[in-house]
C-alpha cells in the first residue's frame, strides 16, 4: 500500500494511472460486450431450441392423431363388440398392419377385454385404467399416460376412443396400446448438442419418451423442478440443474391441440455450449486488452520519461533555483506549442518578472529611505517652523505681562503676535488642504472667472512678503481679459502660493516677474525670479510633498516643502498643468502654470464688501480651555460689547437664561456635553432660540461642519479663531 500511494504521488506513476482509467472505459465496454453476447447466444438458441421443441412435439402430434384415425376407424366398425373372433381377428389384422403398436382390444364399459390383437391367457379387466374411464366419461379420444402392459411386458402409453351407439351413449372402448420404443423413434431423428436432452412425460410427470438413453428412463419421473417448469407456461425458456449437474436451458412444447394429450416436449442444451464462443470471443478480448494495458503502461513509463519526466524535472530545478534566489535561471527549453513549452516559458516569464519585482523593489526600497529621510527632515522643520514663531509670541506675551511697556511697544507686539499666529495657521492650513487634497476630500467649484482679479487677490496677498524684502515687482497683463473655469479661492491660493515661494528664496532687492498671457487656447502664468534657482537634482523632485533645497542658516523662511506639491494638486484638479525651469544654482526660476481658458462672457472683477460696524451686543462664550475663553471675552469687550464666559455646556444653558444673548460663541469639544448638543440645549430656551450661533472648533473636517449645521449652527470656524470674519459676522448683527 506504501508504494502504491508513493507511486501514486509521483509524476510517472499518475502517468501511469492516466493510462489505465484511459483505458478503463475499454475494459468496461469490453466486459459489457462479452455480456450482450453471452445474452445473444442465450437468446439465439432459446429461439432455435423452441423451433426444435415445437417440431418434436409436432412429430409426436403426428403419431398420436395417426392412432386417433385407426381408433376412430375401429370404432365405427358395426357389431364390433358382438362377434368375439371377428373382433380379434380384425384387430390382429390392423395390429400387424401398424407395427408402432403393442396391441389393439375392445373393452367392455365393465372393464373387461372383450377382444385383442394379442390373445391373452385369462379374462384381463381394465376398469383400473385411468384411460378407459376418462374416454367413457368424456366421451372422446384420450391419450392415457406411461403404461407397462400386463398382457405385452412393454412400456407403452394406452390411447382410448368410446364406441358409441345410436343415441350417442358408450357401449364399450376401444384402445390402442402404443409401443413407447416407435414413438422414441421419431426422436432419434432429431440432432441435439452433445449433452442436450430431449424428454416428453404424460400429465403425471412420467417419461414417455427420452434422448439419449430412452430404455433406462421410461416410466420414472422427471425430477420436481423440471416438473414445475412443465407445468408452467409452456413458451417461457427455463435455466436448470439436472441431477447429473449439467445446467441446461430448457423449453417446452404441447403435443398436439385442442386437447389431443396432456404430454410436454422439453429439450434442454448445456448452457455452457450455448455460451462457449461467446466466452471464447470474451476471453480473446481481455486477453488482447491485458496486452494493450501492458504495452501502454511500458509507453507510459519509458516514453514518459523521455518527453515529460526530464523536462519536469528541468522545469523543477529551474523553480528551485528561482526559489533560492537565483532570478537569473532559466528552463533552457525550446518553446511549442504543446503545455510543457508552455509552462517553461510562463516560467521563465515569472523569472523575469521577478527579476523586474526584485529591481523595483530595490529602486521602492531606496525611494523608501530616502522618503524616510525626508520625514525625518519634514518633523525637524516642521518643529523648526513651529518654534519660531512661537519665540516672538512668548516674548510678547510677558512684555505684555510685565506692565512696563509702553504704548508703542504695546502696538509694535500685537503686531508681532498678530503676524505670528497668521504664519502659524498658514502652515496649519497647507497640512490640512495637503492632506485633503491627497485623500480626494478637496472638491473644486467651477465657475467663469476673470483671471485679471484672481491675480489682483493673490498679489494682494503676496505683496506684504514682497514688500518686507525690497523686491522688484512687475505685473505684465494682457491687452485682452482672459477668464478660464475654476474655483477663485483655490486658484488665488496656488498663486499666493508661488509668489511666496519665489518671495522667500530671492535674496533682498530681487526681482520677480509675473506675466499673464493667451497661449494657444490657455491661459499662461508665469512667475520668474532672479533667486538662488534650482539644481537639475531638485527640479525633479520640487512639487513633491517635503521636498526643499537644503536648509542653511540664512535661510529662515524656508517652510515645510508644502506649497508647490499643493500647487500641483490643485492645478490638476483644474485640469491644468505647472513645470519649473531654472539655469542652475543662483540663476533664478520660472513657475509656469497652463490652464484651460474658456470663451464665456468676462465676469467683472467684485469689489469686497464694506463692513458696517453694528451696534453692541450681549455675547455668550462657552469655552473649556480658560484661556482661550478669557481672550476671546477680552476682544469683545474691547468692542464694547458685553460678554458672559462659561467652560462648561450645562453653565452655558444656565447663562444663557440670564443673559438672552444674541451672539453665542461655543467650543464643539466641551467636556460634559459636545457643542452641538449644547446648540440644540440653546435652540430650544426661549431666551436663546433666535440668538446667533457660532461653532469655533479645532475640528475642521466637510463632516464636521456639516453635522453643526444640523444641530442649529448658523457659522463654522476653526480654531486659530479669525478675528476679522468674526467681526463681519459681528457687524452683520
Amino acid at each position: 500500500m506504501a508504494f502504491l500511494l508513493f507511486s501514486l504521488n509521483s509524476l510517472r506513476g499518475r502517468l501511469l494511472l492516466l493510462v489505465a482509467l484511459a483505458i478503463a472505459p475499454i475494459a468496461v465496454m469490453t466486459i459489457i460486450s462479452g455480456i450482450r453476447e453471452h445474452d445473444h447466444a442465450i437468446s439465439v438458441a432459446e429461439e432455435n431450441l423452441q423451433r426444435l421443441t415445437n417440431l418434436a412435439a409436432a412429430n409426436e402430434a403426428q403419431s398420436i392423431e395417426s392412432a386417433r384415425q385407426i381408433l376412430r376407424d375401429l370404432a365405427s366398425v358395426p357389431d364390433l363388440m358382438k362377434d368375439q373372433a371377428r373382433c380379434n381377428n380384425l384387430l390382429d389384422s390392423i395390429q400387424r398392419q401398424n407395427g408402432d403398436y403393442a396391441n389393439f382390444g375392445v373393452i367392455q364399459l365393465n372393464g373387461d377385454v372383450n377382444c385383442t390383437a394379442i390373445p391373452s391367457s385369462g379374462q384381463v379387466n381394465l376398469r383400473d385404467r385411468s384411460h378407459f374411464r376418462r374416454a367413457v366419461h368424456l366421451k372422446r379420444f384420450v391419450a392415457g399416460g406411461y403404461i407397462f402392459g400386463r398382457v405385452i411386458q412393454k412400456h407403452t402409453v394406452n390411447l382410448t376412443y368410446p364406441i358409441l351407439d345410436d343415441d350417442e351413449q358408450v357401449r364399450g372402448v376401444v384402445f390402442a396400446a402404443m409401443d413407447l420404443t416407435k414413438l422414441d423413434r421419431f426422436v432419434a431423428d432429431i440432432q441435439l448438442p452433445p449433452g442436450s436432452v430431449l424428454m416428453t412425460a404424460d400429465s403425471e410427470g412420467k417419461i414417455i419418451a427420452r434422448k439419449p438413453n430412452p430404455e433406462q428412463w421410461f416410466g420414472k419421473p422427471v425430477w420436481p423442478e423440471l416438473r414445475a417448469a412443465m407445468a408452467g407456461e409452456p413458451g417461457k425458456p427455463v435455466q436448470l440443474t439436472g441431477p447429473d449437474g449439467v445446467e441446461r436451458l430448457h423449453r417446452f412444447a404441447r403435443v398436439g391441440n385442442n386437447g389431443l394429450t396432456d404430454y410436454t416436449v422439453t429439450i434442454g442444451i448445456p448452457v455452457a455450449d450455448i455460451t462457449a464462443v461467446a466466452r471464447r470471443d470474451q476471453v480473446m478480448d481481455l486477453l488482447a486488452l491485458a496486452v494493450t494495458l501492458v504495452l501502454a503502461m511500458l509507453a507510459a513509463w519509458f516514453v514518459g520519461d523521455v518527453l515529460v519526466l526530464r523536462r519536469v524535472k528541468m522545469l523543477a530545478t529551474t523553480a528551485n533555483s528561482i526559489a533560492s534566489g537565483s532570478l537569473g535561471a532559466r528552463s533552457g527549453i525550446a518553446y511549442g506549442k504543446e503545455e510543457i513549452s508552455e509552462l517553461a516559458r510562463a516560467l521563465d516569464a515569472m523569472a523575469a518578472a521577478l527579476q523586474d519585482k526584485e529591481r523595483q523593489h530595490l529602486k521602492a526600497e531606496a525611494q523608501l529611505r530616502l522618503a524616510d529621510q525626508r520625514k525625518d527632515e519634514f518633523l525637524a522643520m516642521l518643529a523648526h517652523e513651529l518654534r519660531n514663531p512661537l519665540a516672538p509670541i512668548s516674548a510678547g506675551a510677558q512684555l505684555l505681562r510685565s506692565g512696563n511697556a509702553s504704548p508703542a511697544a504695546v502696538d509694535r507686539t500685537a503686531d508681532i503676535i498678530v503676524r505670528q499666529v497668521n504664519h502659524m495657521t498658514r502652515l496649519i492650513d497647507d497640512l490640512l488642504d495637503v492632506s485633503r487634497v491627497t485623500r480626494g476630500l478637496v472638491t473644486i467649484t467651477r465657475a467663469p472667472l476673470n483671471v485679471a482679479a484672481v491675480v489682483a487677490d493673490a498679489v494682494e496677498q503676496a505683496e506684504p512678503m514682497m514688500r518686507a524684502r525690497q523686491h522688484r515687482f512687475e505685473l505684465v497683463m494682457p491687452e485682452q481679459p482672459l477668464q478660464v473655469m475654476g474655483d477663485h479661492k483655490r486658484l488665488v491660493q496656488v498663486l499666493v502660493n508661488v509668489l511666496n515661494n519665489a518671495a522667500k528664496y530671492t535674496p533682498s532687492g530681487g526681482e520677480i516677474v509675473l506675466r499673464v498671457q493667451e497661449d494657444e487656447g490657455n491661459v499662461r502664468l508665469q512667475v520668474r525670479d532672479n533667486g538662488i534657482g534650482m539644481s537639475h537634482e531638485l527640479r525633479g523632485r520640487v512639487f513633491e510633498l517635503f521636498a526643499q533645497a537644503d536648509r542653511s542658516s540664512d535661510r529662515s523662511e524656508g517652510g515645510l516643502g508644502l506649497g508647490l506639491a499643493l500647487v500641483k494638486m490643485l492645478v490638476e484638479l483644474h485640469g491644468g498643468t505647472v513645470t519649473v525651469d531654472s539655469g542652475g544654482e543662483r540663476q533664478g526660476s520660472t513657475f509656469s502654470i497652463v490652464l484651460p481658458a474658456t470663451e464665456a462672457q468676462v465676469v467683472p472683477v467684485a469689489t469686497k464688501p464694506v463692513s458696517a460696524t453694528g451696534s453692541l451686543l450681549r455675547v455668550l462664550v462657552v469655552d473649556d480651555n480658560v484661556d482661550a475663553a478669557q481672550t476671546l471675552q477680552l476682544l469683545l469687550e474691547a468692542a464694547g460689547h458685553e460678554v458672559v464666559v462659561a467652560h462648561t455646556a450645562h453653565g452655558g444653558l444656565e447663562a444663557a437664561q440670564r443673559l438672552e444673548p444674541q451672539l453665542c460663541l461655543l467650543d464643539i469639544g466641551l467636556p460634559d456635553l459636545n457643542g452641538n448638543d449644547l446648540a440644540r440645549g440653546l435652540r430650544m430656551l426661549g431666551a436663546s432660540k433666535h440668538a446667533t450661533l457660532v461653532a469655533v472648533s479645532g475640528y475642521g473636517r466637510r463632516e464636521d461642519r456639516e453635522i453643526s449645521k444640523a444641530a442649529g449652527f448658523d457659522h463654522y470656524f476653526v480654531k486659530p479663531l479669525d478675528l476679522d470674519a468674526l467681526l463681519a459676522v459681528i457687524a452683520t448683527l
